[in-house]
């Protein structure tokens, strides 16, 4: 009888498991089927409960890279939550599996992740005999260690398809002949492609390209769900038009990336068929035992067809759907119809085979029938053994440390037979007694693990023989060695004998030097006592010790700079298995050479200084370092070569002018500094430095062009308003901001007919041009820079001739210089200028008119002069407050000038200034060269404008001496000839009355509080006064007197 069990537990099952085996063997061949199954579900309850065992699924795409995590035992067991504390050691995980094999993942033993190996991973090759919509397995078992917790599980891993190959036609042509008679819409079956993929990574698609619109096609899915292409005539065909159409077909998968191929398709057309062949019985399922001999057969096909004659001649022949397998197993007979073996069948291979035959007749559309044929098992397969190492072999041979627990796990255990039910039921056991023992784990796999503590000194090794019997009538069976050596352990570390060693090395040592031994000791023998010396991970690189003799060397140059002090671990460890291991600490103190040169943060010093610095202000700071230590690193400065210009300080480094600076006179100083430190040795080195002198608005504008305020332009009636007449140009010394120049009018220009662009200086008309607006404008033009904190301004007068024509350039010259001797704002800018003979008659006119006034103005003044003293004291007292100027000899000019402020309502201004201008007339005539001499006094006033003193070196104006006639320029329409005017010459007409003005050309502003300079040397200059100058306003009156023959006075007069 079965006895009944209550509980299963550790102790219960090993009774169950010994009460059954006793029992087994004793059980009647006409025992209840029932009760066998009982007994083998509880042995297999048994077993689950006492080993641990698990199953756990996962899924893998194939063809996926190395290194891919799967999946963590840890968690997916729920393993993390045993406790460390209660394990003799860390839980590891093992991967079992047979010697020689290449497992496709691997587990890191102590995590419990599993992750993809370098072995490819090919479903189509793992799963080659399994029906193509099938799922694919890959299985492996993993131990989970130590004994405390010890668990077998088995992994299965569900081998997900990808689209990892493309569809292929069976051949790279297919012929097919088509009936020309054929009706529109005939569908023809085409060959299938044939994709090892599954799913939606199979043949989804065929397309025909290249038809011509005569065929077209249709893809049909078959009752398994294959897709099989169809092609459709869609015309009508004509043999003797054409008989042969040439295609290309296109089938398609649908994985991503898409995958395709293409076959060329050539259609012949013929004659018709029009009665297809019809199976008797369209789908047939045999079974066929695996050791059916060759020739055998299979079964028997029957087709019928309605036809006649070579129309009625059946062709039996394999569909290209059938696998390669089944076509090297079978063989149809393509004219009977008869299916027979081929080449000896195994089940073990495939335990089915899916035949679908085509029958045809030389028609479109073949008769299909579907044959199943199950092979059926024999059992012609031994049991086999497979040996998975739970503790890595070493040359087949097992090491077990004499050390090992009880129920230490050595191996897995799997017996495997190919055939099925009973024939492939095996049992597997040892034939001697061993302190070793096999426990079931699953159905067909044992573990071998310890059944008693070893002993070296015993037992040195152990051979199990391991037996493995199936169930099969007669029974077969298999054996295997498996090999366990014991090994000796080792249970003393050495020991240094110093475990904290110090030494001082000098820096710049040579590669190799030998710095110390160090040594330990060890309580074992034999190989357990050899020891090896080496570095700890925390060693630098530049040291080595040796692992024979434990000397510590010096590998490297040693650089206190870089690195003054190490400290690193150093280990002794023995050849014991395993080996045992102790530190010690190293400290190197690395000791200072004088080695290293002064460094200079930059190798070339760039300073930038106003050129308003003073002496022995600061220009900047040298910084030096020298890695050296204590004396080596002491720097000392100094400025090579004889340099008075500069000093630096030793040690500081700060550097100072010995100097005034002056941009424009010297832009920039460059000498060398060197550094020297203290060594006892010493070393230097230098770097350069470059003094920039930044500039300081220190210089005025200058006007270039107008080159004179005496000049002209020329400007026709008929010029546009905005057009550019004039560009005034003037530069500054000064650079950057200093000497950016901005443009303004600030005087004259009446009419408002001009304005200038404020950067560029163009003077553009503003407005079109009136009949009375010919003749002569005047327009004041102020140029200042952009300097900080002040900026500096010239002036200059712009003088421009509105005129159809330029009839005469001396005249305009003339007409020039009236317009500047007459005030700003009086309309002196509308010169008539129409016509060259009214211009003589009315210049005649004046002069005459002029020089009779004059005459007048003399003769009432002397006659005043003479009987009223008392009225010139009164005059002489109401000039008192006025500064006259004595002119320079050589230009016979005097200037007066008077400041007061300047008040809101217009009066008379009382700011004079006087040119007393001689102008001698020698007649031509006169052989004894007498002279007739005229003096004009013309009292001038200014418009409050400041006036500075110009440099005649840099800018020549008309008046200066050797200067060139502006009027030679022009193309004078006058008959009176050019002239050119010399301070001191007679003039050649005594129609002409020239008053020399101040001859600059520019008016320079400076402070209110600067004083008059009258320095200049040059007979031609004007001093630079601090008091503003204005324009002159007053009218001029002429007066002519008549003199002696020889000499002509014109005195020239206004009041205050």
């Amino acid at each position: 009888m079965i006895p009944f069990l209550p509980a299963l537990g550790p102790s219960g099952c090993r009774d169950v498991y010994r009460g059954l085996t006793n029992s087994t063997f004793g059980i009647e061949t006409g025992m209840d089927l029932l009760s066998g199954t009982y007994i083998f579900a509880v042995l297999l309850a048994c077993v689950v409960f006492q080993s641990g065992a698990q199953e756990k699924n996962y899924t893998v795409r194939e063809e996926m890279p190395e290194n891919v995590l799967i999946g963590d035992l840890l968690k997916d067991l729920n393993l993390s939550l045993i406790p460390d504390k209660s394990l003799t050691t860390p839980m590891q995980f093992k991967l079992v599996y047979k010697t020689g094999d290449v497992p496709l993942i691997r587990i890191e033993e102590g995590t419990g992740e599993i992750f993809t190996t370098g072995a490819r991973i090919d479903r189509e090759k793992l799963c080659a005999g399994i029906v193509l919509d099938a799922r694919c397995f890959y299985e492996v078992e993993v131990a989970v260690l130590p004994d405390e917790i010890f668990r077998l599980v088995k992994i299965r891993f569900l081998i997900e398809d990808i689209n990892d190959n493309a569809p292929l036609f069976p051949t790279t042509v297919i012929n097919i002949s088509i009936p020309e008679n054929s009706a529109i819409n005939s569908r023809y079956s085409l060959p299938a492609a044939i994709d090892p993929d599954i799913g939606i990574n199979g043949v989804q698609n065929y397309q025909l390209i290249k038809s011509q619109n005569i065929f077209g096609l249709d893809v049909i899915e078959t009752p398994e769900g294959d897709k099989m292409p169809q092609l459709i005539v869609q015309k009508e065909l004509d043999r003797e038009e054409k008989d042969t159409y040439v295609m290309k077909v296109k089938v398609e998968d649908g994985g991503f990336p898409q995958r395709s191929s293409t076959a060329i398709l050539q259609v012949s057309v013929a004659d018709t068929n029009d009665n297809h062949p019809i199976f008797i019985e369209k789908e047939i399922e045999v079974s066929i035992p695996e050791n059916a001999p060759i020739g055998s057969s299979v079964t028997q096909l029957h087709a019928t067809d309605a036809d006649i004659g070579e129309n009625a001649r059946i062709h039996f022949y394999f569909s290209n759907l059938v696998s390669n397998i089944a076509k090297r197993l079978f063989h149809l007979n393509t004219t009977t119809g008869l299916i027979t073996v081929k080449e000896p069948l195994d089940r073990e291979e495939s335990p089915s085979h899916k035949l679908l035959v085509l029958a045809t007749d030389g028609g479109s559309t073949p008769a299909r029938a579907t044959v199943l044929v199950n092979v059926t098992d024999i059992n012609d397969n031994v049991p086999s053994i497979d040996i998975r190492y739970i503790v890595n072999p070493t040359n087949g041979t097992v090491l077990l440390s004499e050390n090992a627990p009880l129920n230490t796990k050595i191996a897995l255990i799997t017996v495997m037979d190919k055939d099925s039910e009973h024939n492939g039921r095996v049992t597997c056991f040892t034939d001697h007694e061993v302190p070793f023992r096999l426990r079931p784990v699953f159905s067909n796999q044992f573990l071998l693990e310890t059944a008693a503590f070893l002993d070296f000194e015993s037992t040195r090794e152990y051979a199990i023989k391991l037996l493995a019997a199936d169930a099969g009538k007669p029974p077969l069976n298999q054996s295997s060695m498996l090999l366990i050596k014991v090994k000796d352990e080792n249970d003393n570390a050495p020991v240094f004998t110093q475990s904290f060693i110090s030494l001082s090395v000098p820096e710049n040592n040579s590669p190799g030097a030998q710095l110390t031994k160090i040594s330990a000791t060890d309580a074992d023998s034999g190989q357990n006592a050899e020891i090896s010396y080496m570095l700890g991970f925390d060693a630098p690189p530049e040291f080595n010790l040796d692992q024979r003799t434990g000397i510590l060397t010096a590998v490297k140059k040693l650089d206190r700079e870089k690195q003054e002090k190490y400290y690193f671990t150093v280990l002794a460890q023995d050849n014991g298995i395993p080996p045992l291991m102790s530190n010690a600490t190293v400290f190197v103190t690395v000791l200072d050479q004088n080695d290293n040169s002064p460094i200079f943060t930059h190798n070339e010093y760039n300073f930038y200084v106003p050129e308003s610095l003073p002496k022995h202000g600061t220009v900047g700071l040298i910084t030096v370092t020298d890695p050296d230590y204590g004396e080596n690193s002491a720097v000392t400065l100094s400025i090579l070569d004889v340099n008075d210009q500069f000093t630096i300080d030793p040690q500081s480094g700060v550097i100072r002018p010995n100097i005034s600076f002056d941009r424009e006179r010297q832009e920039s100083y460059t000498f060398y500094v060197k550094a020297e430190d203290g060594g006892r040795v010493s070393r230097s080195s230098t770097a350069r430095v470059t003094i920039n002198v930044v500039d300081v608005n220190d210089n005025k504008p200058i006007f270039i062009d107008p080159p004179s305020n005496y000049s002209f332009e020329w400007v026709l009636p008929s010029t546009n308003p905005g057009t550019v007449v004039f560009k005034v140009v003037a530069i500054d010394d000064d650079i950057g901001m200093n000497a950016e120049v901005l443009y303004s009018i600030v005087g004259g220009n009446t009419k408002g007919l001009f304005m200038i662009e404020q950067t560029s200086g163009n003077i553009t008309l503003k407005e079109k041009c009136m009949v009375s607006d010919l003749g002569l404008h005047r327009v004041i033009v102020k140029a200042n820079d952009l300097g900080q904190p002040d900026s500096l301004f010239n002036v200059v007068n712009v003088n421009f001739f509105i005129n159809e024509s330029v009839p005469n350039a001396t005249l305009i010259y003339e007409l020039v210089r009236r317009s500047i001797d007459a005030p700003a704002n009086q309309n002196t800018e509308t010169t008539s200028a129409s016509s060259p003979t009214t211009d003589y008659v009315k210049i005649m006119v004046a002069i005459v008119a002029g020089t009779i006034t004059v005459v007048l103005v003399i003769f009432i003044t002397a006659v005043v002069r003479c009987r009223q003293p008392p009225h010139l004291k009164a005059s002489q007292k109401n000039k008192q407050n006025s500064e006259w100027v004595t002119p320079n000899p050589e230009n016979r000019q005097m200037i007066m000038m008077k400041k007061k402020k300047k008040k809101k309502k217009k009066h008379p201004p009382k700011n004079l200034l006087l040119n007393f201008v001689t102008i001698e007339e020698a007649k031509p005539d006169d052989g004894e060269n007498e002279r007739n001499s005229v003096t004009l006094d013309l009292p001038i006033e200014l418009e409050e404008q400041t006036m500075g003193k110009y440099n005649w070196g840099t800018t020549p104006t008309t008046f200066k001496p050797d200067s060139p006639d502006l009027a030679r320029h022009y193309k004078s329409a006058s008959p009176q000839p050019a002239f050119q005017i010399q301070p001191e010459t007679p003039l050649n007409s005594k129609h002409h009355i020239i008053q020399e003005l101040p001859l600059d050309n520019t008016f320079v502003g400076c402070d209110s509080i600067s004083k008059c300079s009258s320095s200049s040397s040059d007979p031609y200059s004007v001093s630079e006064c601090s008091y503003p100058v204005t324009t002159f306003k007053a009218p001029v009156s002429v007066h002519i007197r008549p003199t002696e023959p020889r000499t002509s006075t014109i005195e020239i007069c206004s009041e205050i």
